[in-house]
Formats: structure tokens, C-alpha cells, sequence
């Protein structure tokens, strides 16, 4: 039997619209994952810190404010330096195509864009963990 998929939901800076963050989370946990959700105005290193302390196989940023080209960037760092190579980090919102493409390039997993199914962002994190756990 393979563990529960733990997944930590996070809302980064200054940006206050979370509905998206928890129609994700609650779709996730309907969908048979734990989901921590960090509510609002966190930074990377909260984020990552929790990660840490919730031993999560994934973390899901939600992210509104046009900041995700140094928000991505720097949590990513700080997993690597924390030991979470083995974590997925993947996201959504407002986010331009070629930014996008350049935060794959770096190792950002998925980037889901308004109008994202949640069925289609579950199965996502599914068949990753699917393929990455031990």
C-alpha cells in the first residue's frame, strides 16, 4: 500500500486572493491527499520550513501578484540547500507562457493558469508522486 501523498499549499507575499489556493487544497484532500495549508502572506522560507516540518512530497504556490519569477526561484533554492531535492514544487496563477517555460527550465514542476481543471492538477501530483516514491 503506498503512503498518502502529502501536499503543503502555500499563498506567497503580499498577495491576499486565496480562493484559488483553497479550492485547490480542498480539491486535493477530497481527492484522498493531506493538504497543509499556510494561509496567507508567507515567504519562502516559511514555506520551506514547514515543508520540512510536515515531511510533504510536494508544495502547490499560489501566486496572483507578478512576483513568481523570484518567489519560485529562491524556494527552489532553499529546498536544495534544506535537503528537499526529493520534493515536487509546482504552482499556479497568473503567469506568463515564457515565464513559465523558463521556471521549468530550473526545475519547477507543473504551472497551472486560471481555468486549470482541479481534476487535471490532481492527477498531476498523483502520477508524479506515483513515479517518486520510494
Amino acid at each position: 500500500m503506498s503512503k498518502k501523498i502529502r501536499v503543503l499549499v502555500a499563498k506567497v507575499g503580499l498577495d491576499g486572493h486565496d480562493r484559488g489556493a483553497k479550492v485547490i487544497a480542498a480539491a486535493l484532500r477530497d481527492a484522498g491527499m493531506e493538504v497543509i495549508y499556510t494561509g496567507l502572506r508567507k515567504t519562502p522560507e516559511m514555506i520551506v520550513e514547514a515543508a520540512l516540518q510536515e515531511d510533504v512530497d510536494a508544495i502547490g504556490i499560489s501566486i496572483l501578484s507578478g512576483a513568481h519569477m523570484t518567489i519560485f526561484p529562491r524556494t527552489l533554492e532553499l529546498m536544495k540547500q534544506k535537503g528537499l531535492s526529493d520534493v515536487l514544487l509546482f504552482g499556479g496563477g497568473i503567469i506568463p507562457e515564457a515565464d513559465i517555460d523558463r521556471l521549468k527550465e530550473i526545475g519547477v514542476g507543473e504551472l497551472f493558469t486560471p481555468g486549470a481543471s482541479t481534476i487535471e492538477i490532481i492527477e498531476y501530483v498523483q502520477q508524479w508522486s506515483a513515479k517518486h516514491q520510494d
